[in-house]
C-alpha cells in the first residue's frame, strides 16, 4: 500500500504540480521518498488521499505553508486528526475559470436556462453569466471579449483559444441549483477557511477568482442540495422551472465515481429532459478522442464537441462541434 502512496505521490510531483505550485511539488516529492510518511498517509483510503486533498487538509489543520522539513514534522505530530479529516473530506476543484471552457457548449443552448450542477462544491460554476471572458490565442492576442449585459465584470476568465472560434454568447441563466456529497457554504467562516485551503500555495490569480466567486455566491446564493448525484438527481430535475431548457452540467465530477456509478449516473442523466454538457478525460466516453493523451474533452449530450483543458486554461474547438446539426 506505501509503494501505492509513492506512486501517486511521485506522479503528482513530476507531472501535476510542476507549474502550480512549488511548495506542493516539493511536499509531494518528499512523500515519495519518505517511508514514515507514506506509512501515515497509507492508512487514508485511496479516494481520500489524493496530493491535492491530502495538503488542503493539512493546511485547514495549521500546517505551516512551508518547506517539506516542516510540513512533514506536523503531520507527524497530528497523524490521527489527519487521516480522520482527510477521511471525511472529498477532493473540490472550485475553479471559476472552467467556465471559459463551458462557454463554447453553453453557447449552444437557447435560453433561458436552468442550471444544475454535479458535484458542485461551493456552486462557483453556477455563474457563467457573472463573469466576463477574454479569449486570446497562443500569441496572447485578443480574440473576442464577452461581458455580462449589466455590466463588465471586476473579474475577467482569460482562457486561450485554439484553432477555430464558434459562435459564442452569454447565456441567459434563471436558475442554480447544484448537488454535492459536502456541498461547501462560502457564508460561513468554515466553508470560506476550506475554500482558502484549496488553493494551491502560489496561485495567486486563481486566488482572486475563488474570492470573486465568493462574494458572488453570498449575494446570491444558489440552491445547494448535499447528497449522492444519483439520488437526488430526480428531486432537483422536478423543481427547475418548467419553462426554462434545463441544463445539467458534470465538469471533472464523472472520473471519480467507480465504473458502475458513473455509467448509471449517465444513464440517469440521460433519462432526464436536460442537455448535458461535461469535461471529462476522453477515455470515460466510448467515442472520444483527444489530441494528447490523457486529454479532456468538453461534451454536449454524450458527444464530443472540443478538446479542453479541465480547469479551462485553454479549448480548442472541434469542427462541426455542434452535436444537435447533425
Amino acid at each position: 500500500m506505501t509503494d501505492a502512496v509513492r506512486d501517486r505521490y511521485d506522479a503528482f510531483a513530476r507531472r501535476e504540480a510542476p507549474g502550480r505550485s512549488e511548495v506542493y511539488r516539493e511536499w509531494a516529492a518528499g512523500v515519495a521518498a519518505d517511508a514514515g510518511m507514506r506509512a501515515v498517509l497509507a492508512r487514508i483510503c485511496p479516494q481520500h488521499r489524493q496530493p491535492p486533498l491530502v495538503f488542503a487538509v493539512t493546511r485547514l489543520l495549521g500546517a505551516p505553508v512551508e518547506g517539506y522539513r516542516a510540513w512533514r514534522a506536523f503531520v507527524m505530530t497530528h497523524p490521527d486528526e489527519i487521516v480522520a479529516e482527510c477521511e471525511r473530506r472529498t477532493v473540490q476543484t472550485n475553479e471559476p475559470l472552467r467556465l471559459a471552457a463551458l462557454l463554447p457548449a453553453l453557447s449552444l443552448i437557447d435560453g433561458p436556462i436552468a442550471l444544475l450542477e454535479l458535484g458542485a462544491a461551493a456552486g462557483f460554476c453556477l455563474y457563467p453569466d457573472r463573469f466576463s471572458y477574454r479569449l486570446i490565442g497562443a500569441d496572447g492576442a485578443e480574440r473576442l471579449r464577452l461581458d455580462p449585459k449589466e455590466a463588465p465584470s471586476g473579474t475577467v476568465l482569460t482562457s486561450v483559444v485554439r484553432g477555430e472560434l464558434p459562435r459564442l454568447r452569454m447565456p441567459e441563466i434563471v436558475w442554480r441549483a447544484g448537488i454535492d456529497l459536502a456541498p461547501v457554504d462560502v457564508r460561513t467562516p468554515e466553508g470560506r477557511a476550506w475554500m482558502t485551503a484549496l488553493i494551491w500555495p502560489g496561485e495567486h490569480e486563481r486566488a482572486a477568482r475563488i474570492a470573486a466567486a465568493t462574494d458572488i455566491v453570498v449575494a446570491d446564493p444558489p440552491l445547494l442540495v448535499a447528497g449522492d448525484a444519483a439520488e437526488k438527481l430526480d428531486e432537483l430535475v422536478a423543481s427547475a422551472p418548467p419553462r426554462a431548457t434545463l441544463v445539467i452540467t458534470t465538469p471533472g465530477m464523472l472520473v471519480y465515481l467507480p465504473r458502475e456509478a458513473r455509467a448509471a449516473l449517465m444513464r440517469s442523466i440521460r433519462r432526464t429532459r436536460a442537455r448535458w454538457i461535461t469535461i471529462d478525460p476522453a477515455r470515460l466516453h466510448d467515442g472520444w478522442d483527444a489530441a494528447a493523451e490523457d486529454g479532456f474533452v468538453l461534451g454536449v449530450d454524450g458527444a464530443a464537441v472540443a478538446d479542453a483543458d479541465p480547469l479551462g486554461r485553454w479549448w480548442e474547438w472541434r469542427t462541426g462541434g455542434d452535436p444537435s446539426a447533425a
